[in-house]
């Protein structure tokens, strides 16, 4: 069991939610991914990047027949803005709408 599952909050969004747990300034490295160094001396929005603890099943269409599936799953890192700041467990989250998800981070 990863860390992180074992650190999985007992919570479940609902539609199009999502659980977004933060990355700190150790996850996030001083090296971009495409390899650009990025100074101690900018500052980062430490909110803006997180990974998905937990996701909601879609949201439905407009009709109420079809759920819309998600485009991110739990696991993946994601740019996000804007979410409900959520503390459980002692450890702060982001509830987050999938529309508020900017881009996944590829490896």
């Amino acid at each position: 069991m990863s860390k992180d599952e074992k650190n999985t909050p007992n919570l479940r969004p609902l539609a199009d939610k999502v659980l977004i747990r933060p990355l700190g300034d150790e996850e996030l490295g001083t090296t971009s991914p495409s390899g650009i160094i990025i100074p101690e001396t900018i500052e980062r929005e430490k909110a803006d990047r997180g990974k998905i603890v937990a996701a909601g099943p879609g949201r439905w269409d407009d009709d109420g027949e079809k759920r819309i599936p998600m485009s991110v799953k739990v696991g993946d890192v994601v740019i996000f803005q804007w979410g409900d700041k959520v503390e459980y467990g002692g450890v702060e989250y982001y509830l987050v709408s999938e529309s508020n998800i900017s881009a996944i981070i590829i490896d």
